[in-house]
């Protein structure tokens, strides 16, 4: 045990390497250095407020995403895969737009490597997708990957995943529907359901039991709000969802949705 401490120490203290982007955009694929998007045209320094994973302001050497994105349309469906296996589903126009937010790649320079996420923990290099004026255009913290790996363009999640829909009779008003929709948002870049998703993070939201199924309904609420004031564990990833990621009625649809799957299990 002392030697996987101290390895993992050593690894934390060694200076940030050059990595690689993997973007894989149908038939397109093409794999930027780090080197390369530092010295992108396009690149310029920015300032982001409210950094999501840093929880302060941070400035990055940062491209527009879209430049990157060549050949892709609004209307189409990219994911994000994370050093970890975290995966975040995004559809394409958000990435796309000029404002009034704006999606950038900041870039890790392994020369000037940005702060450590925490104790033990890496950086969030070495690419970040970053948003300016987020709050514009109700971008959510799941639409703010980091340690990005690849990129790649991909059917949408309902053609990808069909045993993630919902009963097909449903009303489209119903809140079942809506809470689909939120748990693309926020759920799906950790977990999978029905074993469906491609996500490596979290377990199942489904199989063998839903977090319906176990928790008091009061609970799963207080659990999804701050995962820690439930269970208070040093390793825990999942991050809480106050209400001005997730109001109560968005949190009302998410849970009626997974009531709604825990009883489609095949």
């Amino acid at each position: 045990m002392r030697i996987t401490f101290a390895l993992l120490a050593l690894l934390l203290s060694l200076p940030v390497a050059a990595a690689q982007l993997n973007l894989e955009l149908g038939e397109r694929t093409r794999h930027w250095q780090t080197a390369e998007l530092l010295a992108h045209p396009q690149a310029r320094d920015i300032d982001v407020p409210a950094d999501v994973a840093y929880k302060r302001p941070m400035h990055y050497r940062a491209v527009p995403l879209a430049v990157l994105l060549e050949g892709v349309q609004p209307g189409e469906h990219l994911q994000a895969i994370a050093l970890d296996g975290f995966a975040a589903e995004m559809p394409a126009a958000p990435l796309l737009a000029n404002g009034p937010a704006q999606a950038w790649l900041a870039v890790e320079d392994s020369a000037k490597p940005w702060p450590a996420l925490g104790k033990d923990k890496a950086t969030a290099g070495p690419f970040y997708l970053v948003w300016t004026n987020p709050k514009a255009s109700a971008i959510r913290p799941e639409q703010w990957p980091f340690q990005i790996a690849t990129i790649r363009r991909l059917a949408a999640v309902e053609q990808r995943f069909p045993a993630l829909l919902p009963e097909a009779s449903l009303a489209s008003d119903d809140p079942v529907r809506q809470g689909f929709a939120l748990y693309q948002q926020n759920c799906m870049a950790c977990h999978r359901l029905n074993g469906a998703g491609d996500a490596q993070f979290g377990p199942d939201l489904n199989r063998p039991y839903n977090p319906t199924e176990y928790f008091q309904p009061a609970f799963l609420r207080k659990y999804i709000r701050d995962p820690q004031s439930l269970r208070q564990w040093s390793q825990a990833k999942m991050p809480g969802f106050a209400e001005s990621v997730l109001s109560e009625k968005e949190l009302d649809a998410l849970l009626a949705y997974l009531a709604h799957m825990s009883k489609r299990k095949g």
